[in-house]
């Protein structure tokens, strides 16, 4: 009997996300997105937690700088939602070592601290 792989998204993994619609300040339009959810959730549920990426670099608490794809920019901790994973349009990658610390150490600092 062959085995079926189920493939899902992977914490740390950058996808292009439809995160309209959105009501007041929330971060809109279609953007990419890093997967911040533990793998034995994304792959039990039917939705993951995102941090949105902008190319817009503002000096605000828990936005995180990167270079994903020879574009800088920054991950925003602050805008992390739960998604449909259907709103996961394109996979564009993961992002470094050195972010996935930065991104970890910063969810440490706001959730623990």
């Amino acid at each position: 009997m062959d085995m079926v792989k189920t493939v899902f998204p992977k914490r740390f993994e950058v996808y292009w996300v439809n995160l309209d619609p959105t009501i007041g300040t929330e971060v809109k339009k279609t953007r990419p997105c890093v997967i911040i959810s533990p793998d034995s959730m994304n792959q039990g549920l039917h939705t993951v937690l995102i941090a949105p990426m902008t190319t817009t670099v503002k000096r605000w608490p828990f936005r995180i700088l990167i270079s994903h794809k020879k574009t800088d920019g920054q991950i925003m901790l602050d805008q992390i939602r739960g998604i449909s994973k259907k709103r996961l349009t394109r996979p564009d990658g993961v992002v470094s070592v050195k972010a996935r610390n930065r991104i970890l150490e910063a969810l440490r600092v706001m959730f623990l601290e």
